[in-house]
Parts: structure tokens; C-alpha cells; sequence
């Protein structure tokens, strides 16, 4: 890679636009950038940087690039042409930066902007503007990251001074970061993550592996062999897993448990098989006492029974008795019931004759039933001859309800004639009301369109005009907001300059504060500080500017936020004002008012137009209706008269023949109630009569049968077999008793007869209790016994369920062990503490090493003509102290053939080993990169620390870096190097900025 030509614009201290020509300086091979301090020659370097990767080295910022010394005006960019990977290219970067508005006043952002050319067939072709392609294309072609490209072609001398005093942690970190071994490291922890995953899965198992175990010392149960006797003796301080099996004792332990379990299982049985032998004999002989208990129970409760049915024969035979004449009664009993039947209807009849004749004539009351008849006859007939007249008097009633009808419609067709002239009277009077009412809601519909325009006229005109008042009041408050906000951002500028040209005026003081005895300085590169500057009352420091900055920028944007807001409150006013003029909102409030108010009115009017049209109508129908309703009634009153004629002459006649047929009642109806009311008199009286007679007879009869029936059963009177007669219920009730005693009798004489019961009564006295006691004793036992069998059962089944389960769990666990083993022994090794690692080296730490060793036989080759053929490096991988080895780095003096620790070397010693460490680590880093040629190299200070002779040795190292066409700029303000090389670029410090300038000695 060769730099070409490098253009800063508003970069960093540089206000305008700077140019440096590489190929101009590197064409002697050897040139020296120098300057005062803080001139800025460490930027030109940054600008390389930032050309290539976007980004310059340490913690600052991109968008902190830009000169503050610039116009605003002047974009910030750097250009670089280079030639990389055998390509021509011109790289173009613009941070992201703050330009005026093209509008108004104010700042606002600009993206950062990429562009990437090259130049091909004798022109410049654009390749791309997308910052994340150039950036991979460039990485690609370079082959080094952006830490990479800082250490190896802008070399920090000062950095490499501090690695060799570094310790192995720090110098780990250096070289992780350049030659990326993240992937080493990577692999280190994915060895312990898969030996924690492994390391899990065995420490699961075991835990199953012991919870099976507690479950098969719970299902042993008490007494069994405890798991402690099969483990060994060290088994508590072992590892929870890798180190310790725990299966092969489980199973031994659980194989154990199942035979004693089996043994105690055969007992188990053999005891339950006594036990149901000596319960069944329990049972029977139980079983025999009971039955010979039952028979001597049986026989003296026979006997019991006799001597209690000797005792109650009297009382037996004479309740036999009465039965036997109960019996003979019911005989009697149908004619018993006939004759208080007939008693009972001839007294009825005998109540009914009295009340009958008691309603009769005193002529008839106490006439014979013949003669009775014969008077209710008489009657009848002359009841029927005045059926005829009831049906003339129904006639009289019809035709006087005719006669009432007629007067009725006569008089409404009167009321209805007289009530449709009184209002066809006012017709023509109502007609025009309604038709002038149709004529006015039809002229307010026609009006309430145009009135409808007006009132939207108005309306948009009086939001217009409170449109204009509102933004007329927020255009006053913008404009006041802007003068303070204006105000506010010029006093922040002015803040944020003074505080600028303060800490400019101060920076050598906040650089001495960062020196530290013994350490070179950033600037000179000395050890030595004799005079550092101090700093005023009142340092501004970097953070002070920071902030000051923040502050202006921040109270710029907010200027221009109510500069925006200003502008659209004006914008709205004047739109406003052309659509309402400057007409009072008040007045126009009040025209719209007016306007809606006639508008509703007029709106209302105009609704009514289908209502009066209606009502029109209608009017127009009644008035038909009534004159015809007018003609209708006049027609039925001419009809009516001749109707009412006929009527009377009808009724006059029919009244002549109901006079005669009356007979001095008021109706012909009342006259035939009188007569039917004797009729039936006359007809109650005879059939009592009849009655009376026929009961007295039947009574007669009833008294002779009883008397015969009360003969033939054995009693001497009908009361004596009415005396000995029970009740139905009574009598079976007795029934059932008398048969009750004799199954009683019989079953008595059974049971003292049968051999059976004779023979136990003759044994002695059974004792059932005794016998139950001994099988309850025996059953006791039995469910002892199977439940013992029972839990051996259970217990051996478990064990067995248990026993497997743990088996197949070990057989699980043996190939997840050998697995943890192998895992367990490759990440010990990696992470150093294996005891095969002898080094307890990492093997990150041995990647690292490896390629330390490089860069110390690399270094040593410019290490030795520097120092004369004094001094090399060579790296060391023993141990100091507790830490662990691998990136140690000694000095060899060959003049004493000792090792020394590079920290030993003085600041000289120092300075040419650190370059010469910068160089071969620069070509390591190159050939681990891909082999990039590097064609330009830059030294960043150091060299003030050499003497004159280590200062030529030097420079003849450097010098013969040409050899390869290779250009070394070097960073310095040493004064004795502008003699000793011509090829310079100078960079001059200035109020308005800083500029460049080719200097040739």
C-alpha cells in the first residue's frame, strides 16, 4: 500500500483546505513531519485514517472532526489517493457535520457522505457511496482492521516503549487485539461450556441416581441394609461428578434389597398359609356350636309355648264361640238390612204426603189421589188454550220496538241535515285559509335556499376571521420567543468561543497535568519532565469547551424551532386575512346570527308546505262527505212515513185480542206461570199419596221375612240375631286370631315332637360366645399375616420396578462420563489448569506466544544493528511468580551474555527496541494479514531520548527500510533531526488555524 496525495478541508486544526504530497516527500525515501506542539501533525496521520476506516484512532469521535477554526460555510472533508492491492484509488470522507440553512437562519445536520473512485483506462471512474460497501471493499484490499493499521503503519513508539514494561496480561491484550485471536479464545470458552453442560448432565444423573436410592431405602423399609456399607470410604470429599460413580454401588446395593426382600416374601407366604388353616377351623367349629345353640333354643322356647297356651284354653274356647255364633248371624243379616231399607222410605213418604197437602186448596187437602188428578187435568187444558196469546203478545212487543226505531232514525237524520248546514255554511271561509297556507309555506321553501348560501358566506368568513385573530396572537408571542432565542444562541456562541481561546491558551498546562514521572511524554517522548507548565486560576478543560459547545448548539436549534414556528403562524395570519378581510369578528358573530335565526325560521315555514297541502285536502273530502251524508238522511226521512203508518194500524189490533186473553193479569205470561204453578201442586199431592201407600205395603213384607230368617238360624227373636251380629272387620279380625292359635298349637306339638331338638335339649349347653372369640382371635392373626405377605409383595415388586430403573439410569450415565471425561481434560488443557499443562499456559495464551516469538526474531534483526550487535529479544514463556507464562519478552546482551527484563533498558535501549519491536511486528502483522506491502510507514516521536551515535544506527535502520521502496515518515519536533533529514513537511500553528508547508534542507 503507497499513499499519493492526502487533502484535509476544515480538519481538525486545519481551517482550510491542506494538501500533502506523499509521492513528493517519499521520493528521498525518508522524510520527517515536524511542527510545535499541538500544530497538528498528529492529525495528518488521523486523516489518513479516517480516509481509510471512517474513524481516526483513540476515543474521539468522528463527528468531532471538524476545524473549529473554519467557515461555516466550508464543508469538512479529507481526500486520499492511494494505490492498495494493485488498484489506483481516491477514497472521499465528509463527517457528519453541522452547515448553515439554506432557508433562514440557523445550523441543522448533514450526513456523513462516502465516495470511492478509481482511476482506470487514464480517468476517474466512481465505484460506489455506500459507506458500509466501501468500507468492506477497503478492508479487503488493506487486510488489516483499523487497531491493526494504527500499529503497524502509524507506528506509536511511545505504545511499543510501554509494552515492554507491560505485564503478560496487558501485552495478551495488545497482541489479541492485532492479530485477532478471538476465535482461540472462543474456542476456550465453548470447552467450558460444553464441560458445564456435561458436568450438569452427570451431576443430574447422579441426583436421580440418589433419589432413586432414597426411594429404594423408603420401599426396603426399616431394618434394611443401609447404602453407606457399599460406598467407598472417600466417597463424601469426591467431586459431585467425573470423579465419583455412584451407580455401580447403587446397584450392588439395590441387588441386596431384592434378595432379602425375596426371602422375607417366602416367609410372608408360609405363615399366610397357617393362617387360613387355623381361621377355617375356627370357622367350623363355630359354625357347630352356633347350630346346636340354635336347636336348645328352639326346643325350650317350644316348651314355653305349650305351658302359655295351657294357661289361656278357657279364654280360647269362649272367644271360639262367639265366632261360631257370628258366623250364624250373618245369615240374617240381608233381611236385617231390607227391613230398616223399607222403614226408612215409608217414613219419607209419609213426611212427603204432609207437605204436599199443606200447599193444596182447604177443598182439597183432604181429597183422594183420583180426585187429585183429575183437578191438575183440568188445568193442563186450559194452560194450553193460551199458547196462541203468548205468541200475539211477543208480536205487540216487536212491532212497539219497530215504532221506537223508527223515531230514532227519524230524529238523527234531523241532527246529522242540520249539523252538515252549519258547517257547509263556514266552507269557503275555511277553504281560503288553507289554500293562503299551501301559497306561504311554499314561498318560505323558495327563500330558505338562498338564505342557506348567505349563512355559509358567513360562516367561513367568521373562521377566517377568528382564524386571523388566533394566528395574530401567536405570530406576537413567536416573535418574542424569537429575540430571546436569538439573543440566547448569540450569548452561547460568545460563551463557547471564550471558553474555546481559553483552553487553546491553556493547553500546555492540561498536557503537563497528564504527565507522570518516569513516563515519556506524548509530545517530546522525554522521561524527564524539568518544567511543566501550570495552569492558570481558571483551566478550562476539555470537558468545559465540550459543554460550552453543547450549549450554543443546543440553544441554536432551539432559534430556529421558533424561527419555524414564526413563519407558519405569519404564513396562517395572511391566508386568513385574504379570506376575512379586517372585518371585526363581532360584527361578523353577529350577521351570522342573524342569518341562522331566518334561516330556521324560514326553515320551519317551508316544512309546513306537505302538511297544508294535506290539510287542504282533507277539508276538500269532508265537505263531499257532508253534502252527501246531507241528501242520504232527507231520502230515509220521505221513506220513513209510510213505514210508520203500517206499524200503528198492526198494533192497534194485536192490543184488542191480548186485552181478552189476560184475564185481569198483567201478562198472558203471568196468567200461564199462575196456572202451571197449580198444575204441579196437584201433581206432587197425588204421587205423595201414591207413594205413602206403596212404602207401607213393602214395610209389611220386610217384618215378615225378617222373622222367618232369625227362625231358621237358631234365635228365637230377629233381636237375638241382631245382638250376636259382629262388624265385617271385627269379625275378621277374630278369624285371623282363632287361626293364629291353632298354627300355634300345631307348630308347639311339632317342635316338642321332633327327634332333633329332643336330642340337643338332652346335650349340655352350647356357648356361642366362646366360639366367636376364638375365630375373631384366629382372624386377627390371618390379617396380620396377609398383610405382612401383602407389603413383602409390594415391597419386592417396588425393588424390582426401582432396581431396573436405576440400571437403566447408570447405563444412561456411562457413555455421558466418558464424554464429561474427555470434555473435562480438553478444557482444563486449554484454560491452563490441567496438570499436563506444565506452563498453565491458555491457549490463547500460546497462540499469542507463538506469534510474540515471531515479532522478538523479526525485531531483533533491526534490534542488533541499532544497538551494535548488543542487544535481541527473545520471548519467554516461564512463570513469575503466581501468574502464568507465555508472553514474557527478554533481552539478550550479548556483551554479557545475560537475559535482562526489557523493563531494565534505559530510555536509549529503550526507544531502539520498541522501534525495532514496531517494525517486526509491522511485519508480522503484514504477512498474518495476507502479505499486504506496506510502501509507507510513519514514527510517532521517541527520538529526543537517543544520543548521536544511537540516533545515526537508527536512522541507518530506517534508511535502509528504502531499500525495499518503501517511504518512512517520521513524527518529530527533535530540532537535530531537520538536519539530518531533507525531506520535511512542516505544519505551522496559527490564530486562525493551522497550514501545511514542503520544506526541503
Amino acid at each position: 500500500m503507497r499513499l499519493h496525495r492526502l487533502d484535509l478541508t476544515a480538519f481538525g486544526p486545519f481551517a482550510g483546505t491542506e494538501s500533502v504530497d506523499f509521492d513528493d516527500l517519499s521520493s528521498a525515501g525518508l522524510f520527517l513531519l515536524h511542527g510545535a506542539t499541538g500544530a497538528g501533525k498528529t492529525s495528518i496521520l488521523d486523516g489518513v485514517c479516517f480516509a481509510l476506516y471512517g474513524d481516526v484512532p483513540g476515543s474521539r469521535p468522528a463527528s468531532r472532526l471538524r476545524s473549529d477554526h473554519a467557515d461555516p460555510h466550508l464543508r469538512t472533508e479529507v481526500v486520499l489517493e492511494l494505490h492498495v492491492g494493485g488498484r489506483h484509488l481516491e477514497i472521499t470522507r465528509r463527517p457528519e457535520q453541522q452547515r448553515p440553512k439554506k432557508r433562514g437562519t440557523g445550523m441543522t445536520p448533514e450526513k456523513a457522505v462516502t465516495l470511492l473512485r478509481e482511476h482506470t483506462g487514464g480517468e476517474w471512474r466512481a465505484l460506489s457511496k455506500s459507506h458500509q460497501e466501501i468500507g468492506e471493499e477497503l478492508k479487503q484490499l488493506i487486510g488489516m482492521s483499523r487497531e491493526q493499521f494504527c500499529q503497524v503503519v502509524l507506528l506509536p513508539q511511545g505504545e511499543f516503549a510501554n509494552f515492554l514494561r507491560a505485564s503478560a496480561t496487558e501485552r495478551g491484550a495488545l497482541l489479541g487485539r492485532l492479530f485477532d485471536t478471538r476465535r482461540f479464545k472462543a474456542v476456550e470458552e465453548w470447552l467450558k461450556e460444553r464441560r458445564r453442560g456435561a458436568e450438569q448432565r452427570i451431576v443430574s444423573g447422579d441426583q436421580e441416581l440418589d433419589h432413586l436410592a432414597g426411594r429404594l431405602a423408603q420401599a426396603a423399609g426399616p431394618g434394611a441394609e443401609p447404602l453407606d456399607g457399599f460406598l467407598p470410604e472417600d466417597a463424601a470429599t469426591r467431586a459431585p461428578a467425573g470423579h465419583g460413580d455412584l451407580a455401580a454401588p447403587v446397584l450392588q446395593w439395590a441387588a441386596v434389597l431384592r434378595c432379602t426382600a425375596r426371602e422375607r416374601h417366602t416367609i410372608a407366604v408360609s405363615a399366610l398359609e397357617l393362617a387360613e388353616h387355623a381361621h377355617q377351623q375356627a370357622r367350623d367349629a363355630a359354625d357347630a356350636v352356633q347350630e346346636l345353640y340354635g336347636l336348645q333354643q328352639r326346643h325350650a322356647a317350644a316348651r314355653r309355648r305349650a305351658d302359655d297356651i295351657a294357661g289361656a284354653r278357657a279364654e280360647r274356647a269362649e272367644q271360639r264361640a262367639r265366632l261360631e255364633r257370628a258366623h250364624r248371624a250373618s245369615g240374617v243379616e240381608s233381611a236385617l238390612e231390607l227391613r230398616e231399607k223399607a222403614a226408612a222410605q215409608h217414613q219419607q213418604a209419609l213426611a212427603a204426603r204432609r207437605t204436599a197437602r199443606a200447599q193444596l186448596p182447604p177443598e182439597l187437602a183432604e181429597a183422594a189421589a183420583e180426585q187429585l188428578t183429575r183437578a191438575a187435568n183440568q188445568l193442563r187444558e186450559e194452560l194450553g188454550s193460551l199458547a196462541e196469546a203468548g205468541e200475539l203478545e211477543q208480536r205487540a212487543a216487536e212491532l212497539a220496538s219497530r215504532r221506537d226505531r223508527l223515531e230514532a232514525e227519524a230524529r238523527g237524520d234531523d241532527e246529522a241535515v242540520l249539523e252538515a248546514d252549519g258547517w257547509l255554511e263556514g266552507w269557503e271561509a275555511e277553504r281560503l285559509r288553507l289554500q293562503r297556507r299551501v301559497d306561504d309555506a311554499q314561498a318560505a321553501a323558495a327563500r330558505a335556499g338562498t338564505l342557506d348560501a348567505e349563512r355559509d358566506q358567513a360562516r367561513h368568513r367568521l373562521d377566517a376571521a377568528r382564524e386571523r385573530d388566533r394566528y395574530a396572537r401567536a405570530v406576537t408571542v413567536a416573535e418574542d420567543r424569537h429575540r430571546a432565542a436569538r439573543d440566547r444562541a448569540a450569548d452561547t456562541r460568545e460563551a463557547w468561543q471564550d471558553a474555546r481561546e481559553a483552553r487553546i491558551a491553556g493547553i500546555a498546562a492540561e498536557l503537563a497535568a497528564a504527565l507522570v514521572p518516569g513516563e515519556s511524554c506524548r509530545v517530546c517522548g522525554s522521561a524527564e519532565h524539568p518544567d511543566p507548565a501550570r495552569p492558570s486560576a481558571r483551566q478550562v478543560t476539555r470537558e468545559d469547551e465540550n459543554a460550552a459547545h453543547a450549549a450554543y448548539q443546543s440553544a441554536s436549534a432551539a432559534q430556529s424551532a421558533v424561527q419555524d414556528e414564526l413563519s407558519r403562524a405569519a404564513a396562517g395570519r395572511d391566508a386568513a386575512l385574504v379570506a376575512a378581510g379586517d372585518t371585526p369578528v363581532d360584527e361578523l358573530e353577529a350577521a351570522y346570527t342573524a342569518l341562522e335565526s331566518a334561516y330556521a325560521l324560514t326553515v320551519r315555514a317551508a316544512a309546513d308546505t306537505h302538511a297544508a297541502r294535506e290539510a287542504l285536502s282533507e277539508a276538500e273530502r269532508e265537505r263531499d262527505r257532508r253534502s252527501a251524508q246531507r241528501n242520504e238522511a232527507l231520502n230515509r226521512a220521505a221513506a220513513r212515513t209510510s213505514r210508520r203508518e203500517e206499524l200503528d194500524e198492526q198494533h192497534e189490533r194485536i192490543s184488542e185480542q191480548l186485552l181478552r186473553a189476560r184475564g185481569g193479569f198483567a201478562t198472558v205470561a203471568a196468567r200461564r206461570s199462575q196456572l202451571a204453578h197449580r198444575v204441579e201442586l196437584l201433581t206432587a199431592a197425588a204421587q205423595a199419596v201414591d207413594r205413602e201407600h206403596d212404602g207401607a205395603q213393602r214395610l209389611k213384607e220386610a217384618d215378615a221375612a225378617l222373622a222367618d230368617a232369625a227362625f231358621r238360624a237358631g234365635f228365637d227373636t230377629p233381636a237375638d240375631a241382631a245382638g250376636a251380629l259382629y262388624p265385617p272387620e271385627r269379625r275378621l279380625r277374630l278369624e285371623h286370631l282363632v287361626a293364629q292359635w291353632r298354627d300355634e298349637e300345631a307348630a308347639v306339638t311339632a317342635d316338642l315332637a321332633a327327634p332333633g331338638l329332643a336330642a340337643a335339649a338332652a346335650l349340655p349347653p352350647a356357648d356361642p360366645a366362646r366360639a366367636r372369640s376364638a375365630v375373631d382371635a384366629t382372624t386377627a392373626r390371618l390379617r396380620e399375616a396377609a398383610a405382612v405377605h401383602a407389603a413383602a409383595q409390594t415391597r419386592c415388586a417396588d425393588l424390582d420396578r426401582l432396581g431396573a430403573q436405576a440400571a437403566a439410569k447408570a447405563a444412561e450415565l456411562a457413555p455421558a462420563r466418558a464424554e464429561y471425561a474427555r470434555i473435562r481434560r480438553l478444557a482444563d488443557l486449554s484454560a491452563g489448569t490441567s496438570t499436563e499443562n506444565q506452563l498453565k499456559m491458555e491457549l490463547e495464551t500460546y497462540v499469542l506466544a507463538a506469534r510474540l516469538e515471531q515479532v522478538a526474531a523479526a525485531a531483533s534483526v533491526r534490534l542488533q544493528r541499532m544497538s551494535s550487535g548488543r542487544y535481541t529479544l527473545v520471548h519467554s514463556d516461564a512463570r513469575t511468580g503466581r501468574s502464568r507464562s507465555g508472553l514474557g519478552l527478554m533481552a539478550v546482551d550479548a556483551w554479557t551474555g545475560t537475559e535482562r527484563d526489557t523493563a531494565t533498558l534505559s530510555g536509549g535501549e529503550t526507544f531502539s527496541a520498541s522501534l525495532a519491536l514496531a517494525l517486526g511486528l509491522a511485519d508480522v502483522v503484514t504477512d498474518e494479514a495476507g502479505g499486504t506491502r506496506l510502501d509507507t510507514l510513519f514514527i510517532d516521536e521517541g527520538f529526543g531520548s537517543l544520543d548521536e551515535q544511537t540516533l545515526d544506527e537508527v536512522l541507518d535502520v530506517l534508511d535502509a527500510l528504502r531499500e525495499r521502496d518503501r517511504a518512512v515518515g517520521i513524527v518529530s519536533h527533535v530540532a537535530d533531526l531537520r538536519h539530518r533529514i531533507p525531506a520535511q513537511l512542516r505544519v505551522i500553528k496559527g490564530k486562525s488555524g493551522s497550514t501545511v508547508a514542503r520544506v526541503t534542507t
